[in-house]
């Protein structure tokens, strides 16, 4: 593909040899007009016979005015000027031949000469034919072929030159496309046509040096593409978020010389003639333009799918696939390139870079950011400017804590949909543990909290590599205060907590559990959130003898999801009802296990004290008696609100024949019965 971006420079000299070009094209027109005439005249004479030598005199006069009629405004002897360099670009992008090189340039004089319809008709000796028509071409062009005009050659595939009525090839009339005019004339733009399909993507201003790699990796696979005989011009990037690939894409087709146009898979036509119309297109504006296409890839449906692999099959010019997957096909690829993930050195320089301008932040505070956010690096930027904009009219919140908010609030973006977000509201107050499990639960803090120190300043990251993730294993019956610990260590470290449901995660299909757990934490990473996977036990169990497929890909997916949580950045922690369940060799890779005990009396008491708040209006509530009832932290919860509404219903003060009332109900949900003993003096 060649460019032409020194044509354009000097737009006077290339608009002043197009003109020179047209007129030598009227040129032969008006040779043809002459000779046409000639001939017209000289058969009229010969049918005159003995007419008068005046009547002769007047019939050639008539033909001399015909002639000077046909060439007003043109010149039969034009002088030599520079080649037009956009033409010669067009024909050798496109192959054209001499005879269809004419015939474009006699569909330009139609747009540009005032003159030439008035030639045209003069030449066809048909003032109804006041345009170019193929016949006319053959008649008056230098090395006239009749393939010019097949469907298959140049002017008709690339849609270059259009027939009015395709029923009549040699008389209709000839049309040069609007967009090739424009061309001619030094104006690119993009083809009205791709409006809405395609837009242009940006060139990124600098991109970080493991970017860069990959960004030439992907411009190299375009050059090797072209080597090989029956290689498509595609090259694939994976990974990262969609605005990381397109980057990588921009910087590849700018070092390639081209632009780069997006354009989303799902617009990509399932009916193959529209489809067919769209590559045929695309291709010709990625010769004019140059550019490269980046189509982007999300979920697609079985038709969908076929079709953006039809599209792709024939890409004849550069081309990237940006998808979340590689894509699974049988035909030739070219070279795929993966978003790399940028070390902490790399991010400490991105937020170091970004936050230059904007506020004076301690490297200190820096790599506490860079440890707790795996941000691609727009998404840095667009923190540090956010914070550069809300900075002057903060109030709490110094620049450090600011940029943490907004860390925070970027890296929420795609993770609503495979968890559930809990604003963490809880803090170690509202926790009634024995101080046994309270001090494992801080150790757990201070291993998430102090991550930037001893993984990079002390170097322990490069002697340990892996498992450097926070892994936990909370163990304990339904109520006991897992979910509530977990809050509370959210609240302690500033970070969201997200609740991830196991057993929706996992699936029957092969290999969907991996996806689903993958989508997961690749979400997560980005802020480095507090995973919460609840009901381990849809996944974990002691591991059965492989006897199938099944069983191999069970144990499969178990170390995939131990595999992700040990390179994990945040903390992530398992929650389970059933310990003893778990095999051993699962647990000696999860670095903390805290059991979750069923809560004593007087710590059931003490779960009553704090659940009821003070403002409440009560009469003669007993904390010690309510404690007779052997139920979780949780029970208790749902007890003391269901009799807050029952007392507000009757409009009374909350009492303990209330929390009676909301006892029995609690009771049938657990499919048990209230003791005498357990509501011995209550009423």
């Amino acid at each position: 593909m060649g460019t032409h971006e020194s044509s354009t420079a000097d737009a006077g000299d290339g608009s002043a040899a197009l003109t020179a070009e047209i007129r030598r094209v009227l040129a032969c027109v008006d040779t043809h007009a002459e000779r046409a005439t000639t001939a017209s005249d000289a058969g009229a004479d010969a049918r005159a016979g003995a007419g008068s030598e005046g009547d002769v005199q007047d019939a050639g006069a008539g033909a001399r005015a015909r002639r000077r009629a046909a060439a007003a405004g043109g010149n039969t002897v034009v002088p030599a000027a520079p080649t037009p360099a956009l033409l010669d670009a067009l024909v050798a992008c496109f192959g054209l031949t001499p005879f269809e090189r004419d015939l474009v340039l006699l569909t330009a004089a139609y747009e540009l000469e005032p003159t030439a319809g008035a030639r045209c008709a003069a030449a066809a000796g048909d003032p109804g034919r006041a345009h170019p028509t193929f016949s006319l071409a053959l008649a008056a062009l230098d090395g006239p072929h009749w393939s010019a005009l097949t469907p298959v050659a140049p002017l008709r595939r690339w849609r270059i030159v259009e027939l009015e009525d395709e029923t009549r090839l040699t008389t209709s009339r000839l049309r040069l496309d609007e967009r090739i005019l424009h061309f001619l004339l030094g104006s690119p733009h993009l083809d009205a046509r791709l409006h809405g399909q395609a837009r242009r993507a940006p060139v990124p201003d600098a991109l970080p040096p493991s970017y860069d790699l990959a960004a030439s990796r992907l411009a190299e696979g375009w050059t090797e593409g072209g080597h090989q005989p029956g290689a498509p011009l595609l090259v694939e990037v994976t990974g990262g978020d969609l605005r990381s690939r397109a980057d990588l894409a921009a910087a590849a087709a700018a070092r390639s010389g081209l632009g780069l146009y997006a354009m989303n898979a799902e617009d990509i036509p399932t009916d193959p003639v529209e489809r067919d119309r769209l590559a045929r297109l695309w291709q010709r504006e990625a010769i004019l333009l140059p550019a490269a296409l980046l189509v982007e890839v999300g979920e697609l449906d079985r038709d969908q799918r076929a079709a953006v692999e039809a599209f792709l099959a024939g890409a004849a010019v550069p081309v990237v696939v940006s998808s979340e997957d590689p894509l699974r096909t049988e035909r030739p690829r070219g070279v795929r390139v993966a978003v790399p993930r940028l070390d902490d050195e790399e991010q400490l320089a991105l937020w170091t870079g970004a936050f230059a301008e904007v506020a004076d932040l301690e490297e200190s505070e820096l790599r506490s950011l860079v440890a707790q956010f795996q941000l691609p690096p727009h998404v840095v930027g667009s923190v540090a400017a956010t914070v550069g904009r809300r900075l002057p009219y903060e109030d709490e919140l110094d620049a450090a804590g600011l940029a943490w908010r907004t860390g925070l609030d970027e890296a929420r973006i795609g993770m609503d949909e495979p968890g559930r977000r809990i604003e963490p509201q809880a803090g170690w107050g509202d926790l009634v543990l024995h101080e046994r499990q309270t001090a494992v639960l801080r150790e757990i803090v201070a291993h998430v909290r102090q991550r930037a120190t001893v993984h990079q300043e002390w170097g322990f990251a490069a002697t340990l590599r892996r498992g450097l993730g926070v892994t936990a294993l909370f163990a304990g019956g339904s109520g006991t205060g897992k979910t509530l610990a977990a809050e509370v260590m959210a609240k302690e470290l500033g970070l969201d907590l997200f609740v991830v449901d196991l057993s929706q995660v996992v699936s029957k299909y092969i290999g969907e559990t991996e996806k689903n757990l993958r989508r997961v934490f690749d979400a997560a990473e980005r802020g480095g959130a507090l995973l919460l996977f609840d009901e381990a036990d849809a996944l974990f169990g002691k591991r059965s003898e492989v006897k199938d497929s099944h069983d191999r890909y069970a144990n499969l997916e178990v170390s995939y999801l131990l595999m992700r949580m040990e390179a994990y950045r945040g903390l992530a922690i398992l929650t389970t009802n059933m310990k003893q369940a778990l095999d051993t060799a699962f647990l000696r890779r999860i670095r903390f296990v805290v059991d979750f005990p069923f809560p004593a009396e007087h710590e059931r008491a003490e779960i009553w004290r704090r659940v009821l708040p003070p403002q409440a209006p009560v009469k003669d509530i007993d904390c010690d008696l309510l404690a007779r009832l052997a139920v979780a932290g949780g029970s208790i919860r749902n007890i003391a609100l269901s009799g807050a509404f029952l007392a507000a219903e009757e409009g009374d003060r909350l009492q303990m024949r209330h929390m009676l009332a909301a006892a029995r109900t609690e009771y049938l949900k657990l499919e048990r019965s209230l003791t005498p003993s357990e509501v011995r003096g209550w009423v």
